[in-house]
């Protein structure tokens, strides 16, 4: 079990991380190696050039979303962090996870000789392709005009309600997908797909987690940011 609460700048990284075991993917993204001993977050934020408010305002989203908007302002989000993070959890999807899980699923069912599993992998690959245009998207059109945004720079062209209003949970399909092979596919090994599934349930919860960030801290900073720089927007 986790432990649910609200973790300040004071309290060991090292106790963050054994209540929390997810929260490893957390410090990856945002560049924070291991081996800090007994170093509180504050200083190993501050050792490895993370904004600590901003590391906080993640992991406390991520354990204990209820609290959040009673104990995060939102203005001490930094907005430049956050886009790093997010473009370092895009690489961690795209680049490794993913493939990974793919890897695993081939190997796990028989792609050879049996229609489902062909099917299954098909629709894999349709759902990574999904996420991965998500998440172009926001490489491309979204990042950018943040960039722009903190720079004080504001063309009128695009504000981040126009993302807002399109911006989807990526991981449903992924969920779908687990359900076809629990109920469906019948299986001789079942510690491979059992393993898969496992990575598969996992990813699901990560990327659910990805579109937290965005939706309950990275949007409103945006929305703060836009206001500061034109009262009309």
């Amino acid at each position: 079990m986790y432990k649910i609460g609200i973790y300040k700048g004071s309290d060991l990284m090292c106790d963050l991380i054994c209540d929390n075991y997810p929260i490893l993917m957390v410090m990856s993204r945002f560049g924070i190696a291991l081996g800090f001993g007994e170093e509180t977050i504050e200083n190993v934020c501050k050792n490895n050039g993370v904004d600590t408010a901003t590391f906080l305002a993640v992991v406390n989203l991520l354990n204990n979303e209820e609290h959040l908007i009673e104990d995060t302002n939102i203005s001490d989000v930094s907005i430049k962090y956050l886009v790093d993070y997010l473009r370092n959890s895009h690489s961690y999807f795209l680049d490794f996870r993913l493939p990974q899980i793919r890897r695993k699923l081939i190997e796990a069912i028989d792609c050879g000789n049996n229609d489902l599993s062909l099917v299954i992998i098909k629709y894999y690959d349709e759902y990574v392709a999904e996420v991965r245009k998500h998440m172009s998207y926001e490489e491309d059109n979204v990042f950018p005009y943040v960039e722009e945004l903190i720079s004080g720079q504001l063309s009128g062209k695009y504000n981040i309600d126009i993302f807002s209003k399109q911006h989807e949970n990526i991981e449903y399909k992924l969920s779908e997908l687990k359900d076809i092979i629990i109920k469906y596919y019948p299986s001789k090994s079942s510690n491979e797909l059992n393993g898969v599934l496992f990575d598969i349930f996992s990813c699901a919860e990560d990327l659910a987690s990805h579109n937290d960030v965005e939706d309950i801290l990275f949007i409103p900073a945006i929305r703060f940011a836009e206001s500061k720089n034109d009262p009309k927007i």
